[in-house]
Parts: structure tokens; sequence; C-alpha cells
């Protein structure tokens, strides 16, 4: 009698997810597994591009795709939000269909805000870096304009991003870089405009070159943006926020950059975790569960280095897919697993137009050069998941 096939089953669609899809269903034939995509979305979307759509400065067709589009026939897909998992059980609760059974699984549920015990975000700020998110800013940020010609209140043309990090540093450079055709479109004096980042720590993008975050900083300024660093918000309001020193600013828009946890579906589960990120193992497993891969933005890695952890980024992710995809497949043939190591390439953050900065390497590049390699980073990502078709289907011109 025939051993049944294991049942492989990847939860989340995100960099982490769909790449393992991908990779897994090249390592083992239909004969070695059955493999379950699960993924409350039956589209993938570019996380790192959101910040464009929730500006204007980019369709959000642009940064979406569709799955069936993505992975191989034989993978099954399922359409649904995952609830929680039983990892005792080996099952995995869904919110509209019955448990689902794995022999191994791979979580890849991507995160949520972190909000740090601030008051208020989840009810007055925009939190939500997904693609309805930005699609819901963008129209929140076009409806201020419109408003603001009926009742010229000051704080509807009043924009708040909570965080000078990557996130809120990519959204404000977006924003500011469409502000003056918003202005024309809306027939409002661009002096009208406040655009503020707060940032709780002593500098904006913390840990990245100060020549680096001194250019971002200039350019941002003399686009109008004004920085306040070192200025922890206390309070998210329906009139704006309130900050640690009791200043007021008031704002029909509170952006909240701020950084991620882990999906909420990890401590609802039971793992040990710290904001709902797991310290996996070396190969990527969760501790006490050797048919559980945790990846993305739900594991957590320290960098010996430093010994802090690694930032969650799209870069670590698919890392991370490709090994964990190389470890399935080495436990259904009963062979040696891998041991993860980080290989950060670079770091890229765009400004707005054609203005960005990073390091590559151990190179510093700004404006034009690094404007260039973002795309370009942009343009890999889609080849990872889709290859060159899909470059050009929905990529972006470097130039």
């Amino acid at each position: 009698m025939l051993a049944a096939k294991p049942h492989i089953v990847i939860l989340g669609a995100g960099y982490g997810g769909i790449v393992t899809v991908k990779r897994i269903a090249k390592q083992l034939s239909t004969n070695d597994a059955n493999i379950t995509l699960i993924s409350k979305h039956d589209y993938h979307y570019q996380t790192t591009w959101l910040h464009e759509p929730a500006a204007g400065t980019l369709h959000h067709d642009r940064t979406r795709m569709k799955i069936a589009d993505l992975i191989p026939s034989h993978v099954q897909f399922i359409e649904d939000e995952v609830v929680e998992i039983h990892p005792k059980e080996n099952k995995v609760s869904l919110k509209n269909n019955e448990q689902v059974t794995y022999d191994y699984l791979v979580t890849a549920l991507g995160s949520v805000a972190e909000t740090f015990g601030v008051e208020g975000v989840y009810e007055y700020a925009f939190n939500k870096w997904t693609l309805n998110g930005a699609r819901e800013l963008r129209e929140h940020t076009e409806y201020m304009f419109a408003k603001y010609n009926n009742e010229q209140k000051e704080e509807y043309l009043t924009f708040v991003v909570a965080g000078a990090g990557f996130t809120g540093i990519e959204y404000i450079g977006e924003l500011s870089e469409r502000m003056p055709e918003l202005c024309k479109e809306f027939d409002v004096p661009m002096n009208k405009v406040k655009m503020y980042v707060i940032e709780a720590a002593p500098t904006a993008l913390p840990g990245f070159d100060p020549e680096l975050v001194e250019y971002a900083m200039n350019l941002l300024e003399n686009r109008g943006v004004e920085f306040k660093i070192n200025m922890p918000i206390s309070k998210v309001t329906e009139d704006g926020v309130i900050l640690k020193d009791g200043t007021e600013i008031k704002a029909g828009t509170v952006i909240w950059a701020t950084g991620v946890r882990g999906n909420p579906v990890i401590e609802k589960s039971g793992f040990e975790n710290m904001r709902g990120r797991v310290k996996v193992t070396k190969d990527l497993r969760a501790p006490d569960y050797d048919n559980v891969f945790i990846i993305g933005d739900c594991s957590l890695i320290i960098n010996e280095q430093t010994d802090r952890p690694y930032p969650p980024t799209a870069q670590i992710a698919t890392q991370q897919a490709e090994v964990a995809a190389r470890n399935l497949a080495n436990l259904v043939k009963g062979r040696p697993l891998e041991e993860f190591q980080p290989d950060i390439k670079g770091t890229v953050a765009s400004l707005g137009g054609k203005e960005a900065i990073g390091v590559i390497g151990d190179k510093k590049v700004f404006g034009f050069s690094a404007n260039f390699m973002k795309k370009m980073i942009d343009n890999r990502s889609l080849w990872m998941i889709g290859g060159t078709g899909l470059v050009i289907k929905k990529g972006k011109n470097p130039f």
C-alpha cells in the first residue's frame, strides 16, 4: 500500500508566501506532495510599492497581480482568512471554510501596525499598509482637498506622518512630490498645505547613514515637509495628534508608519513570540514544532553582529522563502536541512519623483542613481514571482 502524500500548506501570498509556493512547486513533483496556498485575497500585491498608490502617484492596479496567474496549476488555492493555527493538531482554522489539515506548514502572514501603546491609532489614523488601505488613503487625501474648497479649515490640508522610518519617508516623498499637482487640480494655494513627519527617535531613518539622512531631509524640507524629531506622539485624536510635551497638531489626515508587529494570528495560536514575531531556529522552524516554518514579518532573526533583530523587509522574506522551500523538499525527501543566512545586498528608499537614497554593498547612492537602483530592485521582485512577462507587464522604467 502506498503511503499518503504529505500535505504542504502555505499561509499568506505576500513576498514570502508566493516565493515559497513557486520554489517548492519546482522542487517537488505532484507525486511527492500536495501543495495548498491560503490567502484572504485572490491577488498578490507588492507591499513595498504601497507608498505610491497611497499618495496617488501610481495606480493601485499596478501593484497587484492575480494569484492564479502566478502559481502552478497543480497548487490548490483557497481564498480565505486564517483565524488560528493549531500546531499541536496540525490544523488551520479558516474564517469561511472548514479546518485544513497539514503535514508541513509555512506561515507567511505578514504584519499589522505597531502602536507602541499610543491611544487612538486604530480609530483615527490610516494604519493599514495594504492595497485597500492605500486606495482609501489616496481617496481621503483628494476628498480633503475638495472639502477645503467648501469650508477652508486649515486642518483639512494638514497631513501628519507618524514615523520617519522607511515607510514614512517613502510615503511623504511621494505625497510631497504630488502636492503641487493636487494644489493645481483643486485650486488650492500651495502655502496652505502643511506636511509634518513626527519621529520619536533622535533621528529620521534610525540606523541609516547620516549623510543619506541629511540628503533626504533637506530634499523633503525643500518641498515643504516639516520634521519633528525626538518628539513622541502620546495620542491620536479625531482632530489630529497630541505630542508627549502636550503640543497639539490639528490635522485632517494622520498616517501611522512607526513600524509593524507580526500578524495577530501568531499570538492567538500560542506560539512563543515577541510583538507577534517568533524567534525561529536557524533552519526557520518554530521552536517545538519541527513541521512549522515561519518566515517574513512573523519571524524574528537576530543579527549577531548588532545583537538586534533584522528588520522585517521584503528582501529577507524572499531569501527566507528560498531556504524554506529547499528545507521543505529536504524534509519530504529525508535530507538534512540548511541554515538561513541573511544576505543584505543593499537598502534603497525612494523620495518621490526621480529621487532616492540608498546603500548598495558599501557604496552610498543618491538622486538619480539611487532611483535607478530602486526601480531595478522593484523589477527584480516582479521577476522572482512572475518572470520576464510580469516585468514587461507591471515593471517600472528606471530611466
